[in-house]
């Protein structure tokens, strides 16, 4: 290897190590919360815990999900969310838009988010993307509906409906073979006071910090061996780890398993029904106190993609 190469080479290691370094150093801080999505089948679409992944395919590629948590359980949590990615300027940028809508009891979040991504091309075939997004949120909360125990309760004598600003930050990195993430997906604390009037400075939901990696092995001609981890970090709750594995058979069909700390086991089916289509179903079983309320959870992906200048799509796209 030349000297030039050498010196490139090291540089870009540093950069890499430095921004994993600062990326749990984030995560180590105390926070105050903000409850967040969640997605059993985020490692098939990143870009809804990280605006860093946004054109990291290199393709243009759109993804609609749809989870129904904790079936049979009134005011359960129902979530939808349509995103669209993609790369310009030979690769060096991604940019997306996402479309979402979040259901929990009397309350309801429907918003816009527009991620973009500054990629870094490394040595070899990885590379380094640092991501922001920012976009705008619809809460409504009806309390006038709520049930409570002292009739006319002052507490719920008015419904909140307003627009909130939504902000988030990440970095990704990624190989053949490999990717690491971060990533803060909600910096602002928001909140409404007297039903409609915005206050950004202080938040009564706390940040979430997320931090993923995963790698791919080779098992034979056949079989692709994709394990993963998410790490979810909020103040006042314990460090949460979805440990995830799944199995690729001929790069068509794919059986997975998740366990998530305290809370539920996962068991996935992916399918790569062409090299432009693919659907995903995962079943959530709970094990922690809320079990024995619900029949479980149900998630749908359908991802499509469309090639680039020459047309042809790598089949399956591992990360």
């Amino acid at each position: 290897m030349k000297r030039t190469d050498t010196i490139i080479a090291t540089k870009e290691s540093f950069i890499l190590r430095a921004c994993m370094g600062l990326c749990f150093l984030l995560v180590l801080q105390q926070s105050r919360a903000q409850q967040q999505p969640m997605y059993s089948q985020y490692m098939f679409n990143m870009m809804n815990i990280n605006p860093a992944y946004a054109g990291s395919r290199g393709v243009v590629s759109a993804t609609a999900l749809y989870r129904n948590q904790w079936v049979n359980m009134p005011g359960a949590p129902q979530t939808s969310s349509v995103s669209v990615d993609m790369s310009a300027n030979q690769n060096r940028i991604g940019v997306g838009v996402q479309l979402f809508d979040d259901r929990l009891g009397i309350e309801r979040t429907t918003g816009i988010n527009v991620s973009y991504a500054f990629r870094i091309r490394m040595s070899g075939s990885g590379t380094l993307s640092l991501g922001l997004q920012g976009g705008a949120l619809n809460y409504r909360a009806n309390f006038t509906e709520a049930r409570t125990f002292q009739p006319n309760d002052p507490a719920f004598y008015q419904n909140v409906n307003g627009i909130l600003p939504a902000a988030a930050a990440g970095i990704y990195y990624n190989s053949d073979k490999f990717y690491f993430g971060a990533s803060v997906p909600a910096l602002l604390k928001t909140k409404l006071r007297n039903g409609t009037t915005v206050d950004v400075t202080s938040g009564s939901r706390d940040m979430h910090y997320f931090v993923t990696s995963g790698t791919v092995l080779k098992l034979g001609e056949d079989f692709m061996f994709k394990p993963s981890v998410l790490m979810k970090v909020v103040s006042g709750a314990p460090v949460q780890f979805d440990l995830n594995s799944n199995l690729w058979i001929q790069n068509t069909i794919a059986f997975g398993f998740s366990y998530r700390t305290g809370d539920a086991m996962v068991g996935m089916l992916e399918w790569q029904m062409n090299p432009k289509l693919r659907f995903g179903y995962a079943y959530d079983h709970t094990f922690s106190n809320l079990g024995v309320y619900n029949r479980g959870t149900h998630e749908l992906m359908l991802r499509m993609e469309f090639g680039s200048g020459n047309g042809k799509i790598a089949s399956p796209r591992y990360f």
